[in-house]
């Protein structure tokens, strides 16, 4: 199922960014230019089969086309601290990007999520170092109904990454080399920062 369908405005901004006129972007993807113009006044819809060809003549992606967001790629150095996180509150699925990206799960377009800086106040949190690793512990509750689902050490050119479990232990240990930030996910809360105050 579709739940957003590509607007005239959508395409009338697209195509201007593009610095087409209507006859360009029509012979581009083999349509006249009043069918542009209809679409454009929103008088008309382009054709399911035409999506694919309009989107790569406004260039852009399909899914970008068809959510209405249009994302420019800004993160060029692909700088893990950048990235975003996304959860499905349905299944649980966590996906990470090195960047902003239209993400979607069990039929629901996910935000990126934000780093608040503290979970619940009960929640306290312990960074020790251990050799060359940091031990992270938290006081978090671990129940089917209240738990953390992942601790993650994000760096500068990549992700440590450990899934947790009710019933489980809230601890990781990560590689302390080029660590940045240390994240949690609380199935209630959303992601929070860790800081122990320790050094990172």
């Amino acid at each position: 199922m579709i739940d957003n369908y590509i607007t005239g405005v959508q395409i009338k901004s697209l195509r201007e960014r593009k610095k087409m006129t209507q006859e360009e972007l029509a012979q581009k993807i083999n349509v006249t230019s009043k069918a542009v113009s209809k679409w454009e006044t929103g008088r008309g819809f382009p054709d399911i089969s035409l999506i694919e060809n309009l989107a790569g003549a406004l260039g852009i992606s399909v899914i970008e086309l068809l959510s209405g967001d249009c994302i420019t790629n800004k993160n060029r150095v692909s700088n893990m601290t950048k990235g975003k996180i996304y959860a499905c509150p349905v299944c649980g699925n966590i996906i990470m990007s090195t960047g902003e990206a239209v993400i979607s799960c069990c039929g629901i377009k996910l935000p990126p999520q934000e780093a608040e800086k503290t979970c619940e106040p009960e929640c306290k949190a312990k960074i020790e170092t251990v050799e060359d690793e940091y031990y992270v512990s938290l006081t978090h509750p671990m129940t089917k109904e209240h738990y953390i689902s992942f601790l993650a050490a994000v760096m500068d050119n990549g992700i440590q990454f450990l899934k947790l479990y009710p019933e489980g232990s809230c601890e990781a240990r990560f590689k302390i080399s080029r660590i940045k930030k240390i994240l949690a996910y609380c199935n209630r809360h959303g992601l929070f920062e860790i800081n122990s105050g320790s050094e990172k």
